[in-house]
């Protein structure tokens, strides 16, 4: 497979398992947010996001939300879980993608990608 050039040639999993090209999100500006549901900021970040997103969503802006559990254990949930706290408590519209890790040798492809386009 060649490398890729660009976040659109990426696939990533939501979090039902399910494969999202991001090939569908061009054109569009994204923001790409690893989160945490246990977080000491998890109450302002998620309640930004969404006021983010819907300050900014008819204008083609598109917030990925990918979890992680890396840095001190703050995301201990499934994504069924992480998914129902979101969607329940925050009434976020924007898609939780696949719990990944965002640092290290276990990084999902995508973030792999993003760290190595900052080097370049």
């Amino acid at each position: 497979m060649a490398a890729a050039t660009s976040i659109h040639d990426s696939t990533v999993k939501d979090a039902s398992g399910k494969d999202v090209h991001l090939s569908t999100y061009k054109g569009k500006k994204v923001l790409i947010v690893n989160v945490a549901s246990q977080c000491g900021l998890t109450n302002s970040n998620y309640t930004e996001l969404g006021q983010l997103y819907e300050m900014f969503k008819n204008q083609g802006f598109e917030i990925l939300a990918f979890p992680c559990n890396q840095f001190g254990g703050q995301e201990p949930g499934t994504n069924e879980e992480i998914v129902q706290f979101v969607c329940t408590r925050f009434k976020a519209k924007y898609p939780i993608f696949d719990k990944v890790d965002v640092n290290g040798d276990d990084a999902a492809p995508i973030y792999k990608f993003l760290e190595f386009s900052k080097l370049t």
